[in-house]
């Protein structure tokens, strides 16, 4: 597993494209979410929220309720809990993750 994450950053142009996305969720994303706030607009169809336990995630937001607290902002069916596997734990615990994604999509 790691040796294709070696395999890949050493390709200057999939390490610019990660540097993108950085990028644009700081300032296109950012300003786009800002706007679609301003608008009320929020994401209406079933959402699930995924994140790693006991990982920053279920620290960072605990005054705003965690995860979910941050997505019941945006989305209005919410699902969502967090997964035992590291910061990436769909590879970590992908049978997990594959359980929580085939119950939600009806697979």
């Amino acid at each position: 597993m790691r040796s294709a994450y070696v395999v890949s950053l050493r390709d200057p142009a999939t390490v610019h494209a990660i540097c993108e996305e950085y990028r644009a969720a700081a300032t296109l994303d950012f300003a786009q979410d800002m706007n679609d706030r301003k608008m009320n607009r929020r994401i209406m169809c079933p959402t699930l929220a995924l994140w790693s336990k006991d990982g920053p995630l279920d620290h960072w937001y605990a005054d705003a309720g965690g995860p979910l607290g941050i997505w019941r902002d945006w989305a209005s069916d919410l699902t969502g809990h967090p997964i035992e596997g590291g910061h990436f734990f769909p590879e970590h615990n992908s049978r997990e993750t594959a359980i929580e994604l085939r119950a939600f999509f009806g697979a």
